[in-house]
Protein backbone atom coordinates (compact mmCIF):
# COMPACT_ATOMS: atom_id res chain seq x y z
CA UNK A 1 0.00 0.00 0.00
CA UNK A 2 3.03 2.19 0.41
CA UNK A 3 4.13 2.05 -2.61
CA UNK A 4 0.46 2.85 -4.11
CA UNK A 5 0.70 5.93 -1.63
CA UNK A 6 3.99 6.80 -2.82
CA UNK A 7 2.95 7.01 -6.35
CA UNK A 8 -0.36 9.21 -5.56
CA UNK A 9 2.40 11.68 -3.60
CA UNK A 10 4.75 11.83 -7.00
CA UNK A 11 1.01 13.06 -8.66
CA UNK A 12 0.36 15.46 -6.21
CA UNK A 13 4.03 17.10 -6.64
CA UNK A 14 3.15 17.05 -10.30
CA UNK A 15 -0.11 18.72 -9.70
CA UNK A 16 1.26 21.39 -7.65
CA UNK A 17 4.63 22.22 -9.62
CA UNK A 18 3.26 21.95 -13.66
CA UNK A 19 -0.11 23.28 -12.73
CA UNK A 20 0.39 25.69 -9.53
CA UNK A 21 -1.17 28.74 -11.85
CA UNK A 22 -4.37 26.74 -11.34
CA UNK A 23 -4.63 27.17 -7.68
CA UNK A 24 -7.47 29.40 -7.56
CA UNK A 25 -9.28 27.19 -9.84
CA UNK A 26 -8.64 23.68 -8.03
CA UNK A 27 -9.61 25.62 -4.65
CA UNK A 28 -12.94 26.87 -6.43
CA UNK A 29 -13.68 22.80 -7.63
CA UNK A 30 -13.05 22.01 -4.19
CA UNK A 31 -15.31 24.72 -2.19
CA UNK A 32 -18.33 23.99 -5.24
CA UNK A 33 -18.13 20.00 -4.54
CA UNK A 34 -18.56 20.38 -0.78
CA UNK A 35 -22.54 19.53 0.09
CA UNK A 36 -22.88 23.27 1.88
CA UNK A 37 -22.74 24.29 -2.14
CA UNK A 38 -26.12 21.87 -2.17
CA UNK A 39 -27.94 22.72 0.78
CA UNK A 40 -27.52 26.74 0.60
CA UNK A 41 -27.43 27.46 -3.81
CA UNK A 42 -28.73 24.35 -6.12
CA UNK A 43 -31.60 22.99 -3.43
CA UNK A 44 -33.64 25.96 -3.48
CA UNK A 45 -33.64 26.28 -6.61
CA UNK A 46 -34.25 22.52 -7.73
CA UNK A 47 -36.88 22.63 -4.99
CA UNK A 48 -39.23 25.45 -6.65
CA UNK A 49 -38.62 24.40 -10.09
CA UNK A 50 -38.62 20.62 -9.83
CA UNK A 51 -39.47 19.06 -6.51
CA UNK A 52 -39.08 15.58 -6.94
CA UNK A 53 -35.28 16.36 -8.15
CA UNK A 54 -34.61 18.77 -5.03
CA UNK A 55 -35.53 15.82 -3.21
CA UNK A 56 -33.42 13.48 -4.42
CA UNK A 57 -30.49 15.92 -3.87
CA UNK A 58 -30.72 15.94 -0.48
CA UNK A 59 -31.48 12.11 0.26
CA UNK A 60 -28.13 11.41 -2.14
CA UNK A 61 -26.61 13.70 -0.31
CA UNK A 62 -27.50 12.95 3.29
CA UNK A 63 -27.28 9.18 2.96
CA UNK A 64 -24.48 9.32 0.64
CA UNK A 65 -22.67 11.59 3.19
CA UNK A 66 -23.32 9.33 6.14
CA UNK A 67 -22.24 6.16 4.34
CA UNK A 68 -19.33 7.94 3.44
CA UNK A 69 -18.41 8.63 7.25
CA UNK A 70 -18.82 4.87 7.83
CA UNK A 71 -16.48 3.96 5.44
CA UNK A 72 -14.02 6.48 6.15
CA UNK A 73 -14.41 4.85 9.41
CA UNK A 74 -13.98 1.28 8.41
CA UNK A 75 -10.98 1.68 6.05
CA UNK A 76 -8.71 3.78 8.03
CA UNK A 77 -7.73 6.01 4.94
CA UNK A 78 -4.21 7.84 5.31
CA UNK A 79 -3.85 11.16 3.62
CA UNK A 80 -0.92 12.68 1.62
CA UNK A 81 0.32 15.61 3.77
CA UNK A 82 0.66 13.81 6.93
CA UNK A 83 1.21 10.04 5.25
CA UNK A 84 4.55 11.57 3.77
CA UNK A 85 6.10 12.52 7.65
CA UNK A 86 5.05 9.35 9.17
CA UNK A 87 5.75 6.85 6.45
CA UNK A 88 9.28 4.87 6.16
CA UNK A 89 8.87 3.90 2.79
CA UNK A 90 11.01 7.10 1.62
CA UNK A 91 13.83 5.35 4.02
CA UNK A 92 16.81 7.82 4.94
CA UNK A 93 16.32 9.75 1.66
CA UNK A 94 14.41 13.04 1.19
CA UNK A 95 10.27 13.16 1.61
CA UNK A 96 8.16 14.84 -0.84
CA UNK A 97 7.54 18.40 -0.65
CA UNK A 98 3.66 18.89 -0.73
CA UNK A 99 2.14 22.13 -0.34
CA UNK A 100 -0.60 22.55 1.88
CA UNK A 101 -3.60 24.58 1.29
CA UNK A 102 -6.27 26.23 3.75
CA UNK A 103 -8.60 23.42 2.73
CA UNK A 104 -5.84 20.92 3.14
CA UNK A 105 -5.95 19.96 6.35
CA UNK A 106 -9.08 17.47 6.73
CA UNK A 107 -9.61 15.85 10.41
CA UNK A 108 -11.26 12.53 8.81
CA UNK A 109 -9.38 9.15 7.22
CA UNK A 110 -9.15 9.95 3.46
CA UNK A 111 -10.64 6.71 2.13
CA UNK A 112 -13.26 7.69 0.38
CA UNK A 113 -12.97 11.11 -0.59
CA UNK A 114 -16.38 12.74 0.61
CA UNK A 115 -15.91 16.04 -1.66
CA UNK A 116 -15.46 13.14 -5.21
CA UNK A 117 -18.28 11.16 -3.74
CA UNK A 118 -20.77 14.01 -3.08
CA UNK A 119 -20.06 16.06 -6.60
CA UNK A 120 -20.45 12.48 -8.67
CA UNK A 121 -23.92 12.10 -6.37
CA UNK A 122 -25.52 15.61 -6.79
CA UNK A 123 -24.44 15.86 -10.69
CA UNK A 124 -25.89 12.46 -11.31
CA UNK A 125 -29.29 13.42 -9.46
CA UNK A 126 -29.00 16.88 -11.74
CA UNK A 127 -28.30 15.45 -15.02
CA UNK A 128 -30.69 12.61 -14.55
CA UNK A 129 -33.56 15.65 -13.53
CA UNK A 130 -32.26 17.53 -16.84
CA UNK A 131 -32.72 14.39 -19.38
CA UNK A 132 -35.91 13.43 -17.50
CA UNK A 133 -37.60 17.49 -18.21
CA UNK A 134 -36.33 17.33 -21.71
CA UNK A 135 -38.17 13.44 -22.37
CA UNK A 136 -41.16 15.24 -21.07
CA UNK A 137 -41.01 18.40 -23.69
CA UNK A 138 -40.95 15.67 -26.41
CA UNK A 139 -37.38 16.92 -27.34
CA UNK A 140 -36.40 15.90 -30.75
CA UNK A 141 -34.21 12.69 -31.18
CA UNK A 142 -31.33 14.38 -32.03
CA UNK A 143 -31.49 17.48 -29.77
CA UNK A 144 -31.99 15.06 -27.26
CA UNK A 145 -29.15 12.93 -28.10
CA UNK A 146 -26.48 16.13 -28.08
CA UNK A 147 -28.13 17.50 -24.73
CA UNK A 148 -27.27 13.71 -23.45
CA UNK A 149 -23.60 13.77 -24.06
CA UNK A 150 -23.19 17.53 -23.67
CA UNK A 151 -24.43 16.75 -19.90
CA UNK A 152 -23.05 13.37 -19.28
CA UNK A 153 -19.59 15.16 -20.63
CA UNK A 154 -19.51 18.55 -18.78
CA UNK A 155 -20.81 16.25 -15.50
CA UNK A 156 -17.10 14.26 -15.85
CA UNK A 157 -15.47 17.29 -16.35
CA UNK A 158 -16.86 19.00 -13.04
CA UNK A 159 -15.92 15.43 -11.33
CA UNK A 160 -12.62 15.45 -13.20
CA UNK A 161 -11.97 18.65 -11.43
CA UNK A 162 -12.70 18.05 -8.26
CA UNK A 163 -10.91 14.72 -8.36
CA UNK A 164 -7.98 16.86 -9.50
CA UNK A 165 -8.35 19.28 -7.05
CA UNK A 166 -8.43 16.90 -3.84
CA UNK A 167 -4.86 15.52 -5.08
CA UNK A 168 -3.61 18.65 -5.88
CA UNK A 169 -4.28 20.10 -2.06
CA UNK A 170 -2.72 16.82 -1.07
CA UNK A 171 -6.05 16.38 1.04
CA UNK A 172 -6.59 12.77 -0.65
CA UNK A 173 -4.21 10.16 -2.94
CA UNK A 174 -5.71 9.21 -6.53
CA UNK A 175 -7.08 6.00 -5.92
CA UNK A 176 -9.51 7.37 -2.97
CA UNK A 177 -10.92 9.80 -5.03
CA UNK A 178 -11.76 7.36 -7.93
CA UNK A 179 -13.41 5.35 -5.21
CA UNK A 180 -15.49 8.34 -3.82
CA UNK A 181 -16.80 9.20 -7.76
CA UNK A 182 -17.70 5.37 -8.14
CA UNK A 183 -19.57 5.02 -4.66
CA UNK A 184 -21.35 8.35 -5.49
CA UNK A 185 -22.83 7.69 -8.97
CA UNK A 186 -23.82 4.20 -6.81
CA UNK A 187 -25.56 5.74 -4.40
CA UNK A 188 -27.48 7.96 -6.72
CA UNK A 189 -28.46 5.33 -8.70
CA UNK A 190 -30.14 3.58 -5.79
CA UNK A 191 -31.32 6.15 -3.98
CA UNK A 192 -33.33 7.45 -6.98
CA UNK A 193 -35.05 4.68 -7.74
CA UNK A 194 -36.75 4.73 -4.48
CA UNK A 195 -40.00 6.05 -4.74
CA UNK A 196 -41.32 6.09 -1.07
CA UNK A 197 -38.73 9.37 -0.98
CA UNK A 198 -41.11 11.64 -2.34
CA UNK A 199 -44.22 10.98 -0.10
CA UNK A 200 -41.77 9.84 3.12
CA UNK A 201 -43.79 11.03 6.25
CA UNK A 202 -42.85 13.39 9.13
CA UNK A 203 -42.26 10.37 10.99
CA UNK A 204 -40.24 8.67 8.48
CA UNK A 205 -38.06 11.93 8.31
CA UNK A 206 -37.55 11.40 12.16
CA UNK A 207 -37.18 7.68 12.53
CA UNK A 208 -34.42 7.96 9.72
CA UNK A 209 -32.54 11.04 11.32
CA UNK A 210 -32.67 9.01 14.71
CA UNK A 211 -31.37 5.86 13.03
CA UNK A 212 -28.61 7.23 10.81
CA UNK A 213 -27.27 9.22 14.11
CA UNK A 214 -27.97 6.57 16.27
CA UNK A 215 -26.18 4.11 14.37
CA UNK A 216 -22.85 6.08 13.42
CA UNK A 217 -22.60 7.48 17.37
CA UNK A 218 -23.16 3.42 18.39
CA UNK A 219 -20.42 2.37 15.37
CA UNK A 220 -18.32 4.88 17.23
CA UNK A 221 -19.19 3.93 21.33
CA UNK A 222 -18.66 0.42 20.41
CA UNK A 223 -15.50 0.07 18.57
CA UNK A 224 -14.17 2.66 20.89
CA UNK A 225 -14.96 0.23 23.62
CA UNK A 226 -13.16 -2.38 21.95
CA UNK A 227 -10.40 0.20 22.12
CA UNK A 228 -9.91 1.09 18.49
CA UNK A 229 -10.28 5.28 18.18
CA UNK A 230 -11.82 6.28 15.14
CA UNK A 231 -10.85 9.77 15.92
CA UNK A 232 -6.95 8.84 15.62
CA UNK A 233 -6.79 10.68 12.55
CA UNK A 234 -7.23 14.60 14.49
CA UNK A 235 -4.10 14.09 16.30
CA UNK A 236 -2.52 13.78 13.11
CA UNK A 237 -4.05 16.24 11.48
CA UNK A 238 -2.90 18.88 14.55
CA UNK A 239 0.62 17.70 14.30
CA UNK A 240 1.28 18.27 10.33
CA UNK A 241 -1.14 20.56 9.19
CA UNK A 242 1.57 23.78 8.83
CA UNK A 243 -1.15 26.51 9.99
CA UNK A 244 -3.15 25.43 13.43
CA UNK A 245 -5.71 27.20 11.86
CA UNK A 246 -6.33 25.37 8.68
CA UNK A 247 -7.33 22.44 10.91
CA UNK A 248 -10.85 23.51 11.25
CA UNK A 249 -13.41 21.61 13.86
CA UNK A 250 -16.03 21.86 10.88
CA UNK A 251 -14.75 18.86 9.24
CA UNK A 252 -14.71 16.56 11.66
CA UNK A 253 -16.72 13.59 11.35
CA UNK A 254 -19.53 14.37 13.92
CA UNK A 255 -19.61 17.99 12.91
CA UNK A 256 -20.44 16.43 9.25
CA UNK A 257 -22.84 13.41 10.77
CA UNK A 258 -24.60 16.57 12.46
CA UNK A 259 -25.44 18.64 9.80
CA UNK A 260 -26.33 16.53 7.47
CA UNK A 261 -29.09 15.02 9.96
CA UNK A 262 -30.19 18.84 10.82
CA UNK A 263 -30.56 19.18 6.77
CA UNK A 264 -33.01 15.96 6.30
CA UNK A 265 -34.79 16.71 10.14
CA UNK A 266 -34.71 20.12 8.23
CA UNK A 267 -36.50 18.91 4.93
CA UNK A 268 -39.36 16.94 6.78
CA UNK A 269 -40.09 19.68 9.28
CA UNK A 270 -40.34 21.92 5.88
CA UNK A 271 -42.48 19.89 4.11
CA UNK A 272 -44.72 18.65 6.78
CA UNK A 273 -44.89 22.17 8.83
CA UNK A 274 -48.86 22.60 9.13
CA UNK A 275 -48.36 25.95 8.69
CA UNK A 276 -46.92 25.77 5.07
CA UNK A 277 -49.05 22.76 3.72
CA UNK A 278 -51.77 24.79 2.54
CA UNK A 279 -49.46 27.21 0.68
CA UNK A 280 -47.33 23.93 -0.88
CA UNK A 281 -50.37 22.54 -2.34
CA UNK A 282 -51.77 25.66 -4.39
CA UNK A 283 -49.82 25.42 -8.12
CA UNK A 284 -47.63 28.70 -7.36
CA UNK A 285 -47.38 30.99 -10.58
CA UNK A 286 -43.52 30.89 -12.27
CA UNK A 287 -43.28 34.47 -11.00
CA UNK A 288 -43.98 33.21 -7.35
CA UNK A 289 -41.56 30.40 -7.87
CA UNK A 290 -39.09 32.82 -9.17
CA UNK A 291 -39.42 34.89 -6.13
CA UNK A 292 -39.34 32.15 -3.72
CA UNK A 293 -36.09 30.84 -5.42
CA UNK A 294 -33.96 34.92 -5.44
CA UNK A 295 -35.71 35.14 -2.09
CA UNK A 296 -34.25 31.80 -0.27
CA UNK A 297 -30.96 32.40 -1.85
CA UNK A 298 -30.34 35.44 -0.24
CA UNK A 299 -31.22 34.20 2.91
CA UNK A 300 -29.85 31.42 3.29
CA UNK A 301 -26.33 33.50 2.39
CA UNK A 302 -27.13 35.77 5.67
CA UNK A 303 -27.40 32.57 7.58
CA UNK A 304 -24.16 31.02 6.32
CA UNK A 305 -22.21 34.33 7.52
CA UNK A 306 -23.74 33.18 11.21
CA UNK A 307 -20.62 31.63 11.98
CA UNK A 308 -20.05 30.21 15.97
CA UNK A 309 -16.77 29.51 18.32
CA UNK A 310 -15.61 25.58 18.19
CA UNK A 311 -15.01 26.62 22.26
CA UNK A 312 -17.68 24.74 23.38
CA UNK A 313 -18.39 21.57 21.62
CA UNK A 314 -21.69 20.26 22.15
CA UNK A 315 -22.85 24.11 22.02
CA UNK A 316 -20.68 24.14 18.43
CA UNK A 317 -22.78 20.57 17.58
CA UNK A 318 -25.65 21.90 18.37
CA UNK A 319 -25.86 24.90 16.54
CA UNK A 320 -24.72 23.47 13.85
CA UNK A 321 -27.46 20.92 13.56
CA UNK A 322 -29.62 23.52 14.20
CA UNK A 323 -28.27 25.83 11.36
CA UNK A 324 -28.78 22.87 8.91
CA UNK A 325 -32.09 22.55 9.88
CA UNK A 326 -33.00 26.16 9.79
CA UNK A 327 -30.93 25.88 6.14
CA UNK A 328 -33.81 23.57 4.86
CA UNK A 329 -36.93 25.15 6.46
CA UNK A 330 -36.14 28.68 4.78
CA UNK A 331 -36.45 27.72 0.71
CA UNK A 332 -39.28 24.81 1.75
CA UNK A 333 -41.41 26.64 4.19
CA UNK A 334 -40.74 30.32 5.62
CA UNK A 335 -40.01 31.99 2.03
CA UNK A 336 -43.18 30.31 0.33
CA UNK A 337 -45.36 30.80 3.45
CA UNK A 338 -44.24 34.50 4.00
CA UNK A 339 -44.72 35.35 0.29
CA UNK A 340 -47.87 33.65 0.10
CA UNK A 341 -49.07 35.86 3.05
CA UNK A 342 -47.79 39.21 0.97
CA UNK A 343 -48.82 38.69 -2.16
CA UNK A 344 -52.59 37.56 -0.57
CA UNK A 345 -52.49 40.88 1.48
CA UNK A 346 -51.55 42.65 -1.99
CA UNK A 347 -54.59 41.00 -3.48
CA UNK A 348 -57.13 41.53 -0.54
CA UNK A 349 -56.14 45.01 -0.96
CA UNK A 350 -56.83 45.91 -4.83
CA UNK A 351 -59.94 43.83 -3.76
CA UNK A 352 -61.02 46.80 -1.74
Amino acid sequence: MDLFHSWGVELAVHLQTAYGRYEGLFGLASSLADLHTVFFCFFPIWFHLRRDAALRLIWVSVLGDWLNLVLKWVLFGERPYWWVHETRFYGEGPVPSLQQFPITCETGPGSPSGHAMGAAGVWYVMVTALLAIATEQRCPPLLYRFLQVGLWGLMGLVELAVCMSRVYMAAHFPHQVVAGAITGVLVAEVVSKEKWIYSASMKKYFCTTLFLTSFAVGFYLVLKALGVDLLWTMVKAQRWCVRPEWVHLDSTPFASLLRNMGSLLGLGLGLHWPLCTEAQRKKPSTGFKMGCIVVSLLLLQLLDRWTFSPEDLPTFYFLSFGKSAVALLVPTALVPRALGWICKGKGEDKNL
